[in-house]
């Protein structure tokens, strides 16, 4: 269902977004992992790919709306495009009941409705 699909993980060094990627790796996907710190993100990365899948590992802050258009860039230069965005990513200094919805939305955003295709101009 996923073979071949290109996807972005967001806090790919995680517990959750770990377990998302090992799960879209064993599904074929080709994944570009993310991160707020490079070791974590690495350390799946090597996991999956003597596995046999494919990832990437990059040290970006999600929360930093600049540094994730950078990546994605990277990626739809790299792949040509984005099938999948996963958003793994804790909010530092919040509960998550508790948290405002625009809050949420706000710290989501930079991980949402980005260019998925290579950019023409």
């Amino acid at each position: 269902m996923l073979k071949d699909k290109v996807a972005v993980i967001y806090g790919a060094g995680g517990g959750i977004g770990g377990a998302v990627a090992r799960g879209f790796a064993r599904e074929g996907a080709k994944l570009f992992l993310t991160g707020r710190r490079q070791a974590p993100v690495d350390a799946v990365a090597k996991e999956i790919v003597s596995a046999g899948g494919s990832a990437e590992a990059a040290e970006v802050d999600a929360l930093h709306e600049q540094a994730v258009d950078k990546h994605l860039q990277s990626v739809i230069d790299k792949a040509g495009r984005v099938d999948i965005s996963f958003n793994a990513v804790g909010i530092p200094g919040t509960k998550f009941l508790g948290v405002l919805w625009s809050s949420w939305m706000s710290s989501s955003s930079p991980c949402r409705s980005r260019p998925t295709r290579r950019r023409t101009s």
